[in-house]
């Protein structure tokens, strides 16, 4: 068994020399993690895209404004201390925040916070889109975004609110990176890009101490950090692929925490060692019906569907720790979320209302799925209880391409399927879910509304709008809540559950958080 585990430890998690004694009781002062780390592409957050570089660039750089480890639901101070909005002028005003400095000891300016911007735009890589929504362009950044003294000025354009902008702000692209080392490193224009994807350069709690592709990624605590050093000297993150491995490891204690367990493995974490936490995750599931289809038209069938899904026993058995139920388009844990949920299985409900609008059952709908698990596995729940009531699902299994292919071209009847967040800000799906002000299909959209052939009620369309441009946060929050209600009530698209992500991981270790989106996971207070 010794040798079984000394092979299998060196395969798994292979360190360098000065690790390797340690891992057999990792240190108090060293969180040691076992992930899947191999969908990283990119890491300078000018180009990171990929869920586990969002993380990496969360604990290494900072924002002007931010939503940091202490809520994530509040926007907070980050790199600026304050700021100044002129709604009519289309302009905010930061005020850097004094005595920050980046990991190499260079103070952060307003230069540095202008130049971050613009590296974004000119290289227009990935992420860049989420910037750009701001009117910036690579041929009008540099008068968008000023410095003086120890302000940057943002100047926007478009008809939303500060508070949409801030939201923008706060997203991945939006990291400030040392200018002066970044510059240093640049090679043939590329804005020291090669660089960064390999080394780091923020004024964030952690630094980059050593990155290997689909190896290990060490992050090195900032002492000089302006909220406080971390208390894990270093968080060390091994790219482990197997979840039985990850397993093996946390419960041999060569690891402190496990982040791609498979949910019956979750389910055997016992002993009085180890424990499992639950977050919830951006990503809505949800039952969508064409209306290009005449027999899906009636609201009548988007009501009592509502009522035909079997939350409970989805989510207390085969989605139990995967899945929550969840009802309205913003994600709970986002700022401005409706957590209530109305609709439960009721089967009698749901046929008095078909009746009631004398809809002719039984009906039989294709309901195109995703085919893995557990999409295949709500499928199947759906056909059973849907059939109860007289409307038979014929599933159709699809690799993901197919499914959502078929999606963007309007062909499908039903579909199961999800939705997520780019950034924080109720926008982002407020157009997906309850905007579509041009039905036709040369205007295609990247929304479930359109993808639907849902043309939107006016109403919706115009509180869709306001909201974005309401300049009160109060206000425009509660204008979010309604516009949740409202598709909530009435729409052919049936939101059903919010995904949930588990980390089982040592006893000892508290403080760790994980937000609703890998941009929201923070290892600054941490402690064992």
């Amino acid at each position: 068994m010794n040798l079984f585990r000394a092979a299998l430890l060196a395969a798994a998690i292979t360190l360098p020399l000065g690790h390797v004694a340690a891992l057999a009781a990792t240190p108090a002062d060293v969180l040691v993690v076992a992930q899947n780390i191999d969908d990283i592409v990119a890491i300078d957050p000018a180009q990171a895209y990929e869920f586990t570089s969002g993380e990496l660039v969360t604990n290494v750089y900072d924002r002007l404004v931010q939503y940091d480890a202490e809520d994530t639901t509040v926007l907070a101070p980050g790199l600026a201390t304050e700021w100044a909005v002129d709604d009519a002028a289309k302009t905010i005003t930061f005020t850097i925040r004094d005595g920050a400095t980046f990991h190499s000891g260079n103070p952060v300016r307003a230069e540095d916070v202008v130049y971050s911007f613009q590296r974004v735009i000119k290289l227009n890589l990935t992420p860049a889109f989420i910037l750009t929504q701001l009117g910036w362009t690579p041929e009008n950044i540099d008068s968008m975004v000023t410095a003086d003294g120890n302000t940057v000025t943002v100047k926007y354009d478009g008809d939303f609110s500060s508070a949409f902008v801030l939201n923008v702000l706060a997203a991945r692209p939006a990291s400030v990176v040392d200018a002066v080392t970044v510059m240093a490193n640049e090679v043939d224009g590329d804005f020291g890009n090669a660089w960064l994807n390999a080394n780091s350069a923020g004024s964030g709690p952690f630094s980059i101490r050593a990155y290997r592709p689909a190896e290990i990624i060490t992050l090195e605590a900032n002492p000089n950090y302006f909220k406080g050093a971390p208390a894990m000297k270093s968080v060390i993150i091994r790219h482990v692929a197997e979840a039985a491995t990850q397993q093996l490891l946390l419960e041999t204690g060569d690891v402190d925490m496990a982040k791609n367990l498979t949910p019956d493995q979750i389910g055997s974490i016992s002993g009085d060692a180890l424990k499992v936490e639950t977050f919830p995750q951006a990503a809505v599931h949800f039952l969508s019906f064409n209306q290009k289809d005449e027999q899906l038209q009636p609201q009548a069938l988007w009501e009592a569907s509502r009522y035909l899904v079997d939350y409970d026993g989805m989510t207390q058995s085969f989605l139990k720790g995967q899945m929550e139920t969840h009802q309205a388009f913003w994600p709970k844990g986002f700022p401005g979320s409706l957590d209530e949920t109305p609709f439960t299985y009721d089967l009698e409900k749901a046929k008095q209302i078909l009746a009631d609008a004398g809809i002719q059952t039984p009906i039989t709908v294709t309901l195109d799925v995703i085919n893995s698990t557990p999409f295949t596995d709500i499928a199947q729940s759906l056909q059973a209880t849907f059939a109860e009531a007289g409307v038979n699902f014929e599933i159709l299994p699809g690799t993901g391409a197919q499914v959502i292919t078929k999606y963007r071209e309007r062909t499908h009847q039903a579909m199961l399927l999800y939705w997520g967040p780019d950034f924080m800000d109720p926008h982002s799906n407020a157009k997906a879910f309850a905007y579509n002000s041009d039905n036709s299909d040369a205007n295609y959209q990247a929304t479930t509304t359109w993808r639907n052939a849902w043309a939107v009620p006016d109403e919706l369309n115009k509180e869709t709008m306001a909201a974005l441009a309401e300049a009160d946060p109060a206000k425009r929050s509660e204008m979010y809540i309604d516009l949740q209600k409202k598709v909530q009530e009435s729409s052919p698209i049936i939101i059903m559950f919010q995904a949930a992500y588990e980390v089982a991981m040592a006893k000892n270790v508290e403080g760790y958080v994980n937000g609703a989106t890998s941009d929201f996971v923070y290892y600054r207070l941490v402690t064992k």
